[in-house]
């Protein structure tokens, strides 16, 4: 029988041999409609023939019921003879068999094959072809059957038309889709026309993917967090989960992911308010330890000479006293006053700053020149460590980028986290060096692999959000590289952190949202619609088609059109839809409804 919805066409053959008359799909041995120039009447009326013969089973009554004590073959032989010599008498000749398919003489063999296959369903043109058609893989081998042959009717046979269209796909298969309300749609095997009843099924996605780690994933995280019945204990809960089950406290990166997870539960806490005090103390708790930073000689810049003569048990020439071998602190600064008596300023600076009295040199020598006090500035840093946060803290004040900016995150150099924290929670009158600094710090840390830890710096340093494929930005995800490949990039954990923090901003000012995250909330959306999460997806699409409305969605056009088709296919999972009347479930949400009339706008100008 012919499908619904296509044509039911006369059909041609040519009078060529079948390799040449045939064209056929693979794997399927039904032919397509000949595609050549015939005359048109010859087409009505061999169309017309074939249509008045009624040689299909079941558009003739007396195929299925016969005048009594006549047996079926012989009426269905009848109507066969009947049709070829219609055929002949038209003189079309295009519907013969080739003569390559030879001469067959003797009788039928089986004369109730076709009845057979007649009463199983099948219709006598799939039984023809099936007979003489093989699988070849260059040429088809024609070859008559016994119950048809050449000497049987007396001439060349007419091959029978096949009206159906060609199969698509030479087995039966189940066929499946995705629905966008978070349905698996599987249309089941079967063959309606031997009584199978046709079979289609709805499977929850959710159900099927229920105990994955992407799923639980998912569902762990309570967004969307722009919701009104979110409340952010809520959010801390989360936070502080992946820091228990989500962070390896025995590796560096484990420790800085960490650290970023502990800082949105600050920020959270305060509503996205902080000061760096703050964050020092976190910064601070974070440490595994407390590194002991060794005490130097100071640099003064004295001969061996000079030195040994200042050494203790050596003749005094000023004085004319031999200093004792140890000294106490009382004596240490009388001697301090003799020299000042005698007016010996350098050798009182000498003194003190051999014996530790840094006071009473930096004091002295900011009385005396520039030079002398740069001096004594000079000694008093070289008796620090090199990796000392004080070190850092001088360079800061004296107006330079520290060098722990330079070189940390290396192992000979310590924890940086000190660092950071002494440069936070005292900053200099100049802001540009203080940003200039952090920043300077996490482009050390990036470049040595510590993502996490640069991100912090670069939050410390209020360095904005860019996207992925502008590389030369710092940051696009909070704690996710964008210089590596998008799919490591944009993981489900990065988004998540990312709502957080934007979460953490709309605490201080409800109007807020980061624009460049609002991309990767849309990718969010669709892998929940895709684990069987529509609502929550949708939810998604309205707080994303809200923040571009707040902006206008002619500047992110492509974005804008996104939602809305995404946010067509998931309408129906809102409840508030579901409880309209019948006659009002036309409607759609008024954000939808005017994010389509923008970008409507935005394509017509």
């Amino acid at each position: 029988f012919s499908r619904q919805g296509y044509e039911d066409l006369p059909w041609q053959y040519p009078a060529a041999g079948y390799q040449d008359g045939y064209p056929y799909q693979s794997h399927q041995w039904q032919p397509v409609a000949w595609q050549g120039d015939r005359d048109l009447r010859q087409r009505e009326s061999y169309g017309r023939s074939y249509r008045e013969q009624h040689y299909y089973r079941g558009y003739h009554p007396n195929l299925a019921t016969g005048p009594p004590g006549q047996d079926r073959t012989q009426t269905y032989s009848s109507y066969e003879e009947s049709y070829i010599s219609t055929a002949r008498r038209e003189g079309t000749g295009e519907g013969t068999l080739s003569s390559d398919l030879g001469e067959a003489g003797g009788q039928p063999k089986e004369p109730s094959l076709l009845l057979q296959y007649h009463e199983s369903g099948l219709s006598s043109s799939s039984h023809e072809l099936s007979q003489y058609i093989r699988d070849g893989a260059d040429h088809y081998d024609p070859v008559l059957p016994g119950s048809w042959n050449v000497g049987q009717t007396g001439g060349p046979l007419m091959s029978t038309p096949t009206p159906a269209v060609p199969l698509k796909f030479p087995e039966l298969h189940t066929a499946l889709c995705f629905g966008a309300g978070g349905h698996l749609v599987l249309a089941c095997a079967q063959r309606p026309a031997e009584g199978q009843p046709p079979r289609v099924e709805l499977h929850s996605l959710e159900a099927i993917l229920h105990g994955t780690e992407e799923l639980e994933e998912l569902q762990a995280f309570p967004g969307p967090l722009a919701r009104e019945d979110l409340h952010k204990v809520d959010v801390m809960t989360f936070c502080q989960q992946k820091i228990t089950t989500g962070c390896d406290l025995s590796t560096q990166r484990g420790r800085d992911s960490s650290l970023l997870w502990k800082l949105l539960v600050l920020l959270c806490r305060q509503n996205g308010s902080m000061v760096g005090s703050d964050t020092a103390e976190l910064l601070l708790q974070d440490c595994r330890h407390q590194d002991k930073y060794k005490r130097q000689e100071p640099a003064m810049g004295l001969t061996e000479d000079e030195w040994a003569s200042r050494q203790p048990g050596t003749l005094d020439l000023i004085t004319g006293e031999v200093p004792p071998v140890v000294e106490t602190q009382a004596q240490i600064v009388e001697k301090f006053t003799k020299l000042l008596y005698y007016g010996r300023k350098k050798e009182a600076l000498v003194w003190a700053m051999r014996n530790q009295l840094w006071g009473h040199a930096l004091f002295l020598s900011s009385k005396m020149d520039p030079r002398t006090y740069s001096w004594v500035l000079t000694g008093f840093t070289s008796t620090l460590a090199t990796n000392d946060p004080l070190q850092t803290l001088f360079q800061l004040m004296s107006g330079r980028i520290p060098q722990a900016a330079l070189c940390c995150g290396d192992a000979t150099w310590g924890d940086w986290r000190p660092h950071l924290a002494v440069m936070l929670s005292n900053k200099v009158g100049d802001t540009e060096l203080n940003q200039r600094a952090i920043v300077t710090m996490g482009d050390t840390l990036a470049s040595k692999g510590a993502v996490e830890a640069a991100h912090f710096c670069y939050l410390m340093a209020d360095i904005p959000f860019g996207y992925f494929g502008a590389k030369a930005d710092r940051m696009a995800l909070l704690g996710s590289s964008h210089r590596q490949a998008f799919s490591q990039f944009a993981r489900t954990e990065a988004i998540q952190r990312m709502e957080i923090f934007e979460y953490c901003q709309q605490l201080r000012q409800p109007e807020s949202f980061l624009l460049p995250f609002q991309v990767y909330k849309l990718l969010y959306a669709s892998r929940l619609a895709d684990h069987g999460l529509p609502a929550q997806a949708l939810q998604y699409c309205e707080h994303i088609g809200t923040a571009l409305l707040r902006q206008h969605p002619a500047t992110h056009p492509v974005l804008a059109r996104q939602v809305v088709r995404l946010a067509e296919r998931l309408k129906l999972s809102d409840p508030l839809l579901l409880e309209m009347p019948e006659q009002d479930q036309a409607l759609e949400p008024d954000w939808l409804e005017q994010l389509r009339a923008c970008c409507r706008e935005w394509e017509v100008r």
